[in-house]
């Protein structure tokens, strides 16, 4: 009977699923995955893994568990989690960031997609992970020091001025997000996030800053947590009124700068998402 694989191969076979989810050609991806141990960002183990919205505990503390592409509990009282690997490679290879990009992340949690993301910058590029629950980001900030360029600051993002960005990674769900977000793009800079206008409706958006304003393409469902912020403290004067509408975005429009017109799907106070391209009127 042969012995059990090490576990770099097994983390190897995982990164190559993941490279494969990401729809992306980069291979850099593959070898972040590879070379970051998902156990060194989640609490000693045994751990409790998600299936259909209850938790399951692994076995023992053997870190082989913690490669298939599942949840795995970082507070279970509150439903925070380490999130579901294949949709964040998927993300990544959505918002692909580069050699040298300003990366800004929200909802860094203990900090094992923000060690990805730094993988995938160096070696001159910068990561400013934002986590507002202060415990968390301690973990963070502990389980990041072997990481070149990262800085993890413990505070609401949606109350901070946010470094110019090439991407903005947010990790948990918003109604909108804030105008200051965008601002906060560099031309052709990359934001992909959750959108949560309704119960009905949980979608990601890849927004991008263009010479006409913020172009959206809608990508797949996606339910997070969500953003302290940006979510339920705000009242939306529109909303989509289905799912099928909700995919018929096109760009995100800053309210003080144009007023939303009938192209509007989804209307917030300070900003509004549009089925026109940017720039264009219906």
């Amino acid at each position: 009977m042969s012995a059990r694989a090490s576990i770099e191969e097994i983390r190897g076979f995982y990164a190559e699923l993941m490279a494969a989810a990401s729809l992306s050609s980069d291979p850099r991806l593959e070898r972040a995955f590879a070379a970051v141990p998902r156990e060194a960002f989640c609490a000693r183990g045994p751990w409790k893994i998600v299936v259909n919205g209850r938790y399951v505990e692994t076995p023992s503390a053997d870190p082989v568990y913690l490669y298939q592409n599942v949840l795995i509990a970082l507070d279970d009282t509150k439903g925070i989690n380490n999130g579901e690997p294949s949709l964040h490679a998927a993300w990544l290879g959505a918002v692909a960031p580069q050699r040298g990009d300003a990366v800004t992340q929200i909802g860094a949690g203990t900090g094992y997609y923000t060690a990805i993301l730094s993988m995938l910058v160096l070696p001159t590029g910068t990561v400013t992970a934002f986590e507002i629950d202060e415990r968390l980001a301690d973990s963070a900030r502990h389980n990041l020091a072997p990481y070149e360029g990262v800085t993890v600051i413990a505070a609401d993002a949606t109350r901070q001025p946010l470094p110019r960005s090439d991407v903005i990674y947010v990790n948990a769900g918003v109604a909108a997000p804030p105008a200051d977000w965008l601002r906060a793009l560099k031309p052709g800079g990359r934001m992909i996030f959750p959108w949560r206008p309704s119960e009905k409706v949980a979608l990601t958006l890849l927004a991008r800053a263009e010479s006409g304003g913020f172009s959206v393409t809608p990508l797949m469902r996606s339910w997070f947590i969500p953003c302290v912020g940006a979510s339920s403290e705000i009242s939306a004067l529109k909303v989509p009124r289905s799912f099928a509408e909700a995919q018929s975005i096109r760009s995100i429009r800053i309210t003080a700068e144009r007023a939303p017109d009938e192209s509007a799907i989804a209307i917030y106070p300070d900003v509004w998402l549009s089925s026109a391209a940017p720039g264009n009127t219906p």
